[in-house]
C-alpha cells in the first residue's frame, strides 16, 4: 500500500509539471499576450512602460510644467487679482539673471484623498526656491505660490524652506520669504503640521544671525501666519494682503460679530493698530522695488562688518 501511495504521488507531480510546461509553453508562444494587453488597458493595472522619450526631453517637459505652476488659467486669475506669481515677483526682486532655483522637480508625496493622481502632482510643488543676489549681494528667496493648492504648505514644501534657511545660516546671508499662502495642506494633516514647526526653529536659530525679512503678498492664514511674525521685519501689501489666524467665517460662528478681512488682518490693520507689519505698499511691484532698496541697509549676517560703520552726524549722541 506504501508503494502504491509513493507511485500515485509520482504521478501527480508529473503531471503537475507537464501543466506546467505547457502553460510556460503557450505564454512563451503569445498566447497570453492578449490577457496581457487586456490587463494593461485597464486604469487599475499599473504596469512598468518605457517612454519614447530621451532623458533631456523628459527634464524638458518637466520643467516647463513647473515654470507655469498650477496653470495658466490661475495665473490669469492671479492677474486679474492685481497681483504678481512666484515667479514674477522672483524676478522682480533679484538682480536680472542671478537667481539659481533649487529643488525645481520636487512633488508632494501624499497619496491620500486622491493626492497621488498625476493632476494633482506640480513639479516644485507650492512654493519657488534659490538663492540670488539683490545690487550684487547674496540672498535666499522662497516665494510660495498661490497657483498651487492656494499656495498651501505640503511636507516637500517645508523641507524645500528649511533647505534654502539652513544654506543662508551656514554661508551668512539674509532670507527673504514672500508669503502668499492658505496655511496647512489639509490633506497631509500632522505631517504639514510638522513642516511648520521645522520652519519655526530655523527662524528662532537664525534670530540674530541673519536678517529675516517677510513680505506679505496675499491672503495668509493659519500656520502661515505665525512665521511672519518670528522674522525681523515683516511688510505688506495694500488690499490683497492679509494675516489672521483664522478667517472671518469662523469669527462669525464663534462670536457672531460680522468683520471683514481687511478689519481682521489687513495691512491697515497691522500697520496702525497691532504693530505686526512695519510698512505697507500700494502694489506687488511698489513693494519689491521698495524691497530692493531696503535690503541694501542691512547686514549680510552678524559678522558682516557694514553694520559697525560710524555715523559722524551731529545728532547722533553715544550710549
Amino acid at each position: 500500500m506504501a508503494a502504491l501511495g509513493v507511485a500515485r504521488s509520482s504521478c501527480g507531480l508529473l503531471n503537475g509539471l507537464r501543466t506546467s510546461f505547457r502553460s510556460f509553453s503557450q505564454i512563451k508562444h503569445g498566447a497570453a499576450v492578449g490577457t496581457v494587453t487586456q490587463c494593461s488597458q485597464q486604469n487599475h493595472c499599473r504596469w512598468y512602460s518605457v517612454s519614447h522619450l530621451s532623458v533631456k526631453e523628459r527634464i524638458d517637459n518637466k520643467r516647463k510644467a513647473a515654470l507655469v505652476g498650477g496653470g495658466q488659467h490661475r495665473i490669469d486669475a492671479q492677474h486679474k487679482r492685481g497681483k504678481l506669481t512666484a515667479r514674477e515677483r522672483v524676478e522682480l526682486l533679484l538682480d536680472p539673471e542671478s537667481f539659481v532655483e533649487t529643488d525645481m522637480f520636487v512633488e508632494h508625496r501624499c497619496s491620500d484623498f486622491g493626492m497621488e493622481q498625476d493632476k494633482n502632482k506640480f513639479p516644485g510643488d507650492s512654493v519657488v526656491t534659490g538663492c540670488g543676489r539683490i545690487n550684487g549681494r547674496l540672498v535666499y528667496v522662497f516665494s510660495q505660490d498661490f497657483t498651487v493648492f492656494g499656495g498651501s504648505l505640503s511636507g516637500a514644501h517645508a523641507q524645500k524652506i528649511c533647505k534654502i534657511m539652513d544654506q543662508a545660516l551656514t554661508v551668512g546671508a539674509p532670507v527673504i520669504g514672500l508669503n502668499d499662502s492658505g496655511g496647512a495642506r489639509i490633506q497631509e494633516g500632522v505631517e504639514s503640521l510638522a513642516g511648520y514647526a521645522d520652519i519655526f526653529l530655523r527662524n528662532v536659530l537664525a534670530s540674530g544671525v541673519v536678517p529675516q525679512i517677510s513680505l506679505i503678498m496675499g491672503p495668509c492664514a493659519g500656520g502661515a501666519v505665525y512665521s511672519p511674525a518670528l522674522t525681523d521685519f515683516t511688510f505688506m501689501v495694500k488690499d490683497t494682503s492679509y494675516l489672521f489666524i483664522t478667517g472671518p467665517d469662523v469669527v462669525k460662528s464663534v462670536t457672531n460679530e460680522d468683520v471683514t478681512q481687511e478689519e481682521l488682518g489687513g495691512a491697515k490693520t497691522h500697520t496702525t493698530v497691532s504693530g505686526v507689519a512695519h510698512r505697507a505698499f500700494e502694489n506687488d511691484i511698489d513693494a519689491l522695488l521698495n524691497l530692493r532698496e531696503f535690503f541694501n541697509f542691512l547686514p549680510l549676517c552678524n559678522k558682516d562688518p557694514r553694520q559697525s560703520e560710524s555715523c559722524d552726524s551731529p545728532h547722533t549722541t553715544k550710549c
